[in-house]
């Protein structure tokens, strides 16, 4: 048999297998952490987008209404900030669904 042929080493095999099964859960954790702070973050921001167009059909002050829209356009960016970091769970998920 040649160098190429060479069957596996059943230790590195079960070494390597080890190591992936301890990323994965690494992973599933860390995307777990990404949906906590998700939640987290867009229910107190959804309030305080609410709060900002209310206040805006009260048709504050030119000064007022300059800065209640400031406060949506800044809310608004890190609503799409936010929601950008679905993109971290999801690869999770669906390693998880093949694997089922």
């Amino acid at each position: 048999m040649s160098e190429s042929q060479t069957p596996p080493d059943t230790n590195e095999l079960a070494r390597l297998r080890a190591l992936v099964a301890d990323y994965e859960a690494k992973l599933t954790a860390a995307a777990a952490l990404v949906a906590h702070v998700r939640h987290e973050i867009n229910n107190p921001l959804a309030a305080l987008l609410g709060q900002a167009q209310l206040m805006l059909r009260e048709e504050p002050g030119e000064k007022a209404r300059r800065r209640v829209e400031t406060i949506e356009m800044l809310a608004i960016r890190i609503k799409d900030t936010v929601a950008e970091l679905r993109d971290v769970q999801m690869p999770v998920a669906a390693v998880n669904r093949a694997e089922e």
